[in-house]
């Protein structure tokens, strides 16, 4: 088959993620036939890194022989069952390593299909938490300027990009708001750690007011990935977990695209050494193969559910694929791989690779920050480097380099004009000067006026 055949038939009956179908009338889709490692194949053998990891997803690359092998085994055992009344062997054994391996306090698992719905098992939780201990009156949510959570309806609303959020505004719950602590706007000669600690002050305030009516704070721990992975300290962890103990409010901490070793180590609260009330887990913990979360929470909120029936206090929340046992035994290989092989202890080699990479894009006249933590490195394209002025949306400079990495053989898929790395961990060194080399000839391309 020719990639032009598989093309026409996929624009004939298939519409795409996050994407103006028009478009591809310029744009022409990328049908894919295979995947080995960090590699992606058309059907014409053409090949592409894949630096993004497939959305955020793939941790030890395509066609894992270990992940492969897994599933098959579960294949042919169990496919599926029902996980109301009923339970199984991958399910149990895939909480317990969790409840092992996450920060300490959380012991109890709730799954779903996929990232925006651990997030709304988690805002569900604590709100009927509070309702639950007699606390009806803490119906709101704090969440950070520039955040996402999902797509779903109350996912969307503790978000705060326009661009997914403001066409359903009128749907969604409303929200408190606190002032972002991304170290993009620190002043000249500000450490990280100085700016966020500033930055708290706004959430200290919104707590300070507003707690009695608050069920959580909802962030994503030191990387808002959606908001053009901007940054920041993990001092701001300490700090919210210290307010939200001293106010009686939830902490829920979205690790869906930073956990799983993307920060440096295993989940990102780690590097603050707090845990959360509530952690949302999905992407990489079936290393990219099938979709699966978790929301984690404690004894505490599980508890204040568990009575008579009659009581009407039971959480009755469900997903028709909760706890899918292939989805579990895949996410039990990828631990596996973690526990049996030096994987973060590599990462803190390849995230050097990468640092080393693009250390001469600081110096590029339309590059105004190069940022990382662990595996995620961003790159910010600008239109005049000593203001931090970007570019006009509707130029689509990223998207310059998208189309030219493409033709290079790489996917990157920047996020407006901020260019990021975040690939599979069994890249190699010279992938990712590869990669490096390419996106900055792509920005050379981008920003020529």
């Amino acid at each position: 088959m020719k990639n032009s055949e598989l093309i026409a038939r996929d624009l004939s009956v298939l519409w795409h993620p996050c994407t103006q179908m028009k478009d591809h009338e310029f744009l022409p889709l990328i049908p894919i036939r295979r995947a080995e490692g960090v590699w992606l194949e058309d059907f014409e053998g053409r090949r592409y890194i894949d630096a993004i990891s497939s959305w955020w997803v793939n941790l030890f690359g395509h066609a894992n022989p270990r992940i492969n092998a897994a599933i098959r085994e579960q294949l042919g055992e169990l496919e599926h069952t029902i996980l109301a009344g009923f339970s199984h062997e991958p399910v149990v054994a895939l909480s317990e390593r969790l409840v092992a391996l996450t920060p300490k306090g959380l012991s109890r698992c709730f799954y779903a299909d996929n990232g925006s719905s651990a997030v709304e098992i988690a805002l569900k939780m604590s709100f009927h938490y509070w309702r639950n201990s007699g606390k009806s009156k803490k119906t709101k949510f704090i969440s950070l300027e520039n955040s996402y959570h999902g797509e779903t309806l109350g996912a969307l609303a503790v978000g705060n990009i326009p661009l997914y959020k403001e066409t359903y505004g009128p749907l969604l719950m409303e929200t408190i708001t606190a002032t972002s602590p991304d170290c993009f706007f620190r002043e000249q000669g500000e450490s990280w750690a100085e700016y966020s600690r500033r930055s708290f002050k706004s959430m200290k305030t919104l707590l300070d007011q507003h707690a009695d009516d608050v069920c959580a704070v909802i962030i994503e721990p030191l990387v808002q990935c959606a908001g053009k992975m901007r940054m920041y300290d993990p001092v701001y962890l300490t700090l919210l977990r210290e307010a939200c103990d001293r106010h009686h409010v939830h902490l829920i901490a979205d690790e869906i695209a930073v956990g799983f070793g993307r920060t440096g180590t295993l989940f990102a609260c780690e590097h603050a050494g707090i845990t959360p009330d509530f952690m949302c887990l999905s992407k990489g913990l079936t290393g990219g193969y099938l979709p699966l979360s978790v929301t984690l929470t404690t004894d505490a909120v599980y508890e204040a559910f568990y009575d008579d029936f009659e009581r009407s206090t039971a959480f009755l929340h469900s997903h028709s694929y909760t706890g899918n046992p292939l989805g579990c035994r895949a996410a039990l290989a990828t631990l596996d791989i973690f526990e049996q092989e030096p994987v973060l202890e590599n990462n803190l080699q390849l995230a050097k690779a990468m640092r080393d990479a693009t250390a001469r894009f600081e110096d590029h006249p339309h590059v105004a920050e190069v940022r990382q933590h662990g595996m995620i490195l961003a790159i910010e394209m600008v239109e005049n480097k000593p203001a931090r002025l970007a570019y006009p949306w509707q130029e689509r400079r990223g998207l310059r380099v998208y189309q030219y990495a493409l033709e290079k053989g790489v996917l990157l898929r920047p996020l407006g004009d901020v260019i990021y790395l975040m690939p599979p961990y069994v890249i190699t060194p010279e992938e990712i000067r590869t990669i490096a080399a390419i996106a900055y000839e792509g920005i050379d391309i981008a920003t020529r006026q």
